[in-house]
């Protein structure tokens, strides 16, 4: 592959019915200069046109039998390709691909690997990191959004799981138009549609409209990962797949870290905003959004300056941006090398018979809108087509396998990742509650409250002529107590009801404590006036630095498992990778009977972490090597779409147990895993085979 065949013959561009006919072999031919030999036919045979035949005009005698043979076989391929069964065609393509794969793998190792892919490396590793912030934004706003925007608990669950629901139909949608439209070109749309609504989401005030930014953000960043992994890879020569896709791997827990480390310093400075008037507020959690948007955005600028995959414009026959882009990425390897004068000698490289049908409208048929409708649905068509290609026979138990061990996956970690805060919360909430204060039948009469009160329960107290000024409740519950004539002005106040009270002749002026908090209570002749509007973030947690700082050493954990699993790829394979540590991460489960304290919780978040990372990196490599490249984005397009699918299961089971049980959370995150892994062993390893 790589040499033309000397004996080729000189019909190498035919002319027939009014456009020029490429030769079948699939092989492309440059235009060479004529060496002095061949100057000197051209003077002898001047009259004569490539194929020898006569101009019009001049005797041409009588045709040989086997010249009129040799014509009409070296036309008949041409003519008879409209007529020609599809499965045939696809045979000869499938033919093509497999000398292209092999010729492609060794003109990457000619390139060889250096300051090109590792520059590509950086500008993908961003789309990468964009991704694991993503994932980690939401979690560390809602805590402020939800007092920001009056959430309830229903609106809290689903501004959670809407960014899930997003990346699943991104994932699905996105990496489909990838095999079609090209990597480079649906990584930028990819990236933004996620900046564009993150940049927007921090501005609007509406939990609707919030809502909906967070989910096209979602789904802009979800295509992301499918196209990332599938763009570099086709960089990458057999011997440095596994590798480098896992060292990649390590951007999506630099975003973890980056999103922890940005909430930790700019979500607890309340005053780090501005308001327009009563209505509008621009509090610090949404400068928080705002500069996780700054990894996505770079990404998306410096993809300007990479090239678009050669594999994948070999794949649609742009053999000559293929061949230029190759020698680019030769050229700068070499001049990084210091090594100038190697030259790139590949000339021509196979490209696969084009069986797919392409219509171009032409601009006077019908109006804008139709032409872009009748693109769009084709799109369309040609993506469910190639979806519907991986469960055809020969990829069918591969994808099967595959979408399960993705799933069980996805339902252990992301279940367990939610958990994880949830329980650690959970136990600091009986902390909290075991230091509660308790008053009983106290009388306080002509006092003047303007300090904060917190965790305190008052039952069956006397309070008159009261004043209540400028001060806040935190955690305060008045039980079965009495109100006379007291005055309650500026007041603020967190988690604070009034239980079976009497409340008599009292003013409330410019307070919080709005009729929701006042439960089965008496009100007589007591006035409500100027009531604060709209929700106010009123208190800082103080348990907002321990949450911010499980999630860092959550995210840094998995760096010891990154390194191994990257050094170890390619020598153990990927399918004892996935396989070990599904297992391994298993058997991390159910020490998690012992997490009875936060330290607990935290160090077996932290083992888990990075006993699972190994399996995704392996997971990521192996779903990129069993597809095709016309095929593999979709395929790892629908897997990461079933993979947040699972997460938003895992998300709803497992924190719906908080606080009752921790047995079903681990026995089905362990069982799972295990079952996932012992599936896993039956994939076919791919670390030596190269990349159809």
């Amino acid at each position: 592959d790589g040499y033309r065949n000397t004996n080729q013959v000189s019909d190498d561009y035919r002319y027939q019915d009014g456009n020029y006919d490429t030769p079948n072999d699939g092989y492309y031919r440059g235009g060479d200069e004529p060496t002095q030999e061949e100057d000197a036919q051209s003077d002898v045979t001047e009259g004569h046109d490539e194929d020898d035949e006569v101009y019009e005009g001049e005797y041409q005698g009588i045709p040989h039998p086997d010249d009129i043979k040799e014509k009409q076989k070296k036309r008949a391929p041409a003519v008879d390709d409209e007529y020609r069964d599809r499965a045939d065609l696809m045979a000869e393509r499938m033919e093509d691909e497999e000398q292209l794969a092999h010729q492609y793998e060794n003109i990457i190792e000619e390139c060889g690997h250096g300051r090109f892919q590792w520059t590509l490396f950086f500008v993908l590793g961003l789309a990468l990191m964009a991704d694991g912030v993503e994932v980690f934004v939401v979690g560390f706003v809602l805590p402020s959004a939800e007092k920001d925007m009056c959430l309830s608990s229903s609106n809290k669950g689903m501004l959670g799981l809407i960014v899930y629901l997003g990346m699943m139909v991104g994932a699905v949608l996105l990496g489909g138009l990838a095999d079609k439209l090209g990597r480079k070109k649906c990584l930028i749309i990819s990236l933004a549609i996620n900046a564009a609504f993150a940049f927007l989401s921090s501005f609007v005030q509406g939990y609707g409209f919030f809502l909906f930014c967070r989910l096209i953000s979602g789904l802009g960043i979800g295509g992301t990962l499918p196209i990332v992994f599938a763009y570099f890879s086709e960089f990458l020569s057999r011997e440095k797949r596994g590798e480098h896709l896992s060292w990649l791997c390590m951007f999506w827990m630099i975003g973890g870290i980056y999103a922890s480390a940005m909430a930790w310093s700019i979500i607890p400075h309340y005053g780090w905003g501005f308001s327009m008037g009563t209505k509008y507020h621009f509090h610090s959690w949404r400068v928080f959004v705002l500069v996780c948007a700054l990894p996505c955005i770079a990404s998306l600028v410096a993809l300007k300056f990479m090239p678009e995959s050669p594999r994948f414009l070999l794949e649609i026959g742009k053999h000559d941006e293929a061949w230029m882009i190759l020698k680019q990425v030769h050229d700068t390897n070499m001049r990084a090398k210091g090594e100038p004068e190697r030259v790139f000698t590949v000339s021509y490289i196979k490209t696969p018979k084009q069986v797919d049908e392409f219509i171009e409208i032409q601009s006077s048929t019908g109006t804008w809108y139709q032409r872009w409708l009748v693109r769009i649905t084709t799109t369309l068509k040609q993506v469910w087509d190639n979806v519907l290609y991986c469960l055809t026979a020969q990829y069918r138990m591969n994808t099967l396998m595959l979408a399960v061990v993705w799933f069980t996956m996805a339902l252990s970690y992301y279940g367990l990742i939610v958990w994880f805060p949830d329980m650690i919360r959970y136990f600091q909430d009986e902390a909290y509650e075991s230091r509660v204060k308790i008053f009983d039948e106290e009388e306080v009469s002509h006092f003047t409250f303007n300090f904060t009160l917190e965790n305190q329960i008052h039952r069956n107290g006397e309070y008159r002529n009261d004043k209540f000024i400028g001060m806040k409740f935190k955690e305060v519950r008045f039980e079965d107590s009495l109100f006379e004539d007291c005055y309650f002005e500026d007041v603020r106040s967190s988690e604070t009801f009034f239980e079976n009270c009497t409340i008599i002749s009292t003013v409330f002026y410019n307070t919080d404590l709005y009729e929701h908090k006042f439960i089965n209570c008496r009100l007589i002749n007591s006035t409500f006036m100027k009531e604060k509007e709209g929700c106010h973030i009123d208190f800082e947690e103080d348990n907002d630095f321990l949450i911010y700082l499980v999630s860092f050493l959550g995210s840094l954990s998995v760096l010891p498992g990154n390194i191994i699993s990257a050094l170890l790829m390619d020598k153990i394979g990927r399918i004892k990778m996935i396989g070990g540590s599904m297992l391994i991460s298993a058997v991390c489960c159910f020490f998690l009977f012992f997490g009875n304290s936060e330290s607990a919780m935290i160090g077996w978040q932290c083992l888990f972490c990075g006993a699972s990372i190994a399996a995704w990196n392996a997971l990521d490599v192996i779903t990129v090597e069993l597809y095709p490249t016309d095929k593999r984005a979709t395929a790892f397009g629908i897997l990461n779409g079933l993979c947040k699918f699972g997460a938003i299961l895992g998300n709803s089971i497992f924190s719906s147990f908080v606080g009752i049980t921790k047995v079903v959370p681990i026995l089905l995150a362990s069982s799972a895993l295990v079952g996932g892994g012992l599936l896993a062993l039956r994939l076919p390893e791919t670390r030596e085979q190269v990349l159809m």
